[in-house]
């Protein structure tokens, strides 16, 4: 055999070791991929999956309650506002200029103020402020552009697959004024408010503030369920819904149209009386419903500017002042309950001037004698500082907040002031009395002199004056305006009746001859005061003129201030020759839209006697 020739026994045994190396290899690999399936098994079992959530909820916010006129016309009312957002990565880079310009035809948003956003890379908010009928058509566009494919999968670093498309969601809540600065600063103004990631509007001033609990939303609308591969919820039986419940509305006394056309009245008053302002208060005599509140400084809710902040407050209910001669007939009436003045006794008025203590008293109006009733009707100072020492003073004082002064008038205003008045002692001092009974030292609001006046034009009960004339809840329940107190007697309805007759005589031939409107029972009066000076003692060359009357016809009576602060054009700080015109512009309006109607058959105002 040679020695090159491998036996036969060699041969086999390397065969069976290839054979067990092989096996072994195979065993190993085995081995491995069943370590690597069972691994695999356990990651999916234990690990964190992005698996799409089954259920899911969506959030309908509820809105605020609306403000709406006596006609029915919607003066302050929300919306929504919603959010447009995409990610960036996600558009097709060779779609993008597809994307910029359909976003841009739909939303409104010009397409180079749009590329400029999207530079930014991630997720873009291309609006916060997108209106609901915007929205609608957004949402369609969102879906016609997946059918596009503009949106692809994008891959994080992190190897995550995210599929964002374009997002249209809510966002906020925005408060639009209508008429925007009508009614103003009666409806008041809006400050923003973050809840969860939702701006919503809250009341600051004027009727939105006050009330700002009755105009809240109820509760947001909820809905949750299984979801479709649409990532829409299916409503079945299984679903939950809860629907959204709307803040309540407030139904003003207020019409439009007469609010309206009395501003533009109020507006060319301050421009003829180069005034600082001028303010009209229309009541209902007898439910104190207001029928108009109106000034000449008004400002537009949704853009305030840094002009607008000394308009922003309500001067009606606000602003205090000395009233002048307007107070004269509310301490006649004081004297009169307590049966301490016969309207035709006579008072020695001296010629026009008068020493009471060191203080010297003068009338514009000089006679020598004047019947108590006259000293009202040509509003004489020395006759009604006399008369008023007849009161002491818990009677004068105690008398006064009986028709209010001093006192919230109840009207659903926020921060009315009450207006000051001299302490009960001081008021027993014969000065005192004299300078409050014709309108110095006290300070009201003419508010509060409009609600004092009406006690004489409602047979001497005392209303509170209120903007609102309804509170419906979205259901259209009906609910009860909050009321402070109860109407009540201030003076029996004799007195109510004797001073109303005064002030009828007062426009027939005193100091508001001005007002007449003939067919129309009318009565009012004026005061014309100094404005105390700020920086030093003593009275500025500056005066504020009221006029608070009424306007009666056979089935309704309406009670009216009228105040003119500040007029700078030379002799219109007199009452006689601003506030009161403006009245009767007032009066005018009232007829040509139909709320008074005059009678034919009164014809034109008598002419009487002066003493």
């Amino acid at each position: 055999m040679s020695k090159t020739q491998k036996s036969p026994s060699g041969s086999r045994v390397s065969e069976a070791l290839n054979r067990k190396a092989k096996l072994l290899l195979l065993f190993v690999m085995v081995l491995f991929l069943a370590l690597l399936f069972f691994g695999a098994l356990t990651h999916v079992a234990v690990g964190k999956r992005h698996i799409p959530q089954l259920v899911i909820s969506e959030t309908n916010r509820a809105l605020r309650g609306g403000i709406v006129s006596k006609e029915g016309f919607r003066l302050s009312f929300s919306q929504k506002l919603y959010k447009a957002m995409v990610n960036t990565h996600n558009i097709d880079p060779d779609k993008r200029e597809l994307f910029v310009n359909l976003f841009s035809i739909y939303s409104g948003i010009p397409a180079d103020e749009i590329r400029q956003r999207l530079r930014r890379k991630g997720n873009v908010v291309l609006s916060y402020a997108i209106d609901a009928n915007r929205a609608k058509y957004l949402k369609e566009l969102a879906r016609k552009l997946r059918l596009l494919k503009v949106f692809v999968p994008y891959k994080t670093p992190g190897g995550r697959i995210i599929k964002y498309g374009l997002s249209i969601t809510e966002s906020g809540e925005s408060r639009i004024f209508a008429y925007h600065d009508m009614l103003t600063p009666v409806l008041g103004y809006m400050k923003k408010r973050e809840e969860d990631g939702f701006t919503r509007p809250v009341g600051v001033k004027g009727l939105e503030k006050y009330y700002d609990e009755q105009l809240r939303p109820l509760q947001n609308g909820l809905v949750k369920g299984e979801r479709d591969i649409g990532n829409t919820i299916i409503l079945n039986a299984d679903s939950f819904v809860r629907p959204a419940i709307d803040g309540m509305s407030l139904f003003l006394n207020i019409p439009v149209a007469f609010q309206k056309s009395l501003e533009a009245v109020l507006d060319k008053a301050k421009a003829e009386h180069e005034a600082k302002e001028v303010i009209a208060v229309v009541m209902e005599a007898g439910t104190g419903h207001i029928l108009a509140l109106a000034t000449s400084n008004r400002y537009d809710p949704e853009h305030i500017r840094k002009r607008d902040y000394p308009s922003l407050n309500v001067a009606a209910s606000e602003y205090t002042y000395e009233p002048g001669s307007v107070m004269k007939p509310v301490t006649f009436a004081l004297l009169l309950e307590s049966h301490k003045v016969n309207p035709l006794e006579i008072v020695r008025t001296y010629n026009g001037r008068f020493k009471l203590g060191r203080k010297v008293i003068t009338d514009e109006h000089k006679a020598a004698w004047l019947s108590a009733e006259n000293v009202i009707v040509y509003s004489s100072n020395i006759g009604i500082a006399q008369l008023a020492q007849r009161l002491d003073g818990v009677e004068f004082t105690e008398g006064l907040k009986d028709f209010g002064f001093t006192r919230k008038t109840g009207i659903d205003l926020p921060y009315e002031h009450t207006g000051i008045m001299p302490h009960v002692t001081q008021m027993e001092s014969e000065i005192y009395k004299a300078t409050v009974a014709y309108g110095y030292g006290i300070r009201v609001t003419l508010m509060q002199l409009v609600r004092a006046y009406n006690v004489f034009n409602n047979r001497g009960r005392l209303v509170e004056p209120k903007i609102v004339g309804d509170i419906v809840d979205p259901l259209g329940r009906h609910y009860d305006i909050p009321y402070n107190e109860e109407p009540r007697q201030v003076i029996p309805p004799a007195t109510a009746y004797t001073v109303k007759k005064i002030l009828e005589k007062v426009v027939a031939k005193g100091t508001g001859t001005k007002a007449q409107i003939p067919g129309l029972t009318i009565g009012g009066k004026t005061g014309t005061a100094h404005i105390a000076a700020k920086k030093k003692r003593g009275y500025a060359k500056l005066y504020n003129s009221t006029f608070i009357g009424f306007a009666d016809d056979k089935s309704r009576r309406y009670t009216i201030g009228v105040l003119v602060r500040q007029a700078k054009k030379p002799y219109h700080y007199f009452a006689a020759m601003s506030a009161v015109p403006i009245f009767k512009q007032v009066v005018e309006l009232m007829v040509d839209q139909g709320l008074l109607t005059p009678d034919p058959s009164l014809g034109h105002y008598p002419k009487l006697s002066h003493h």
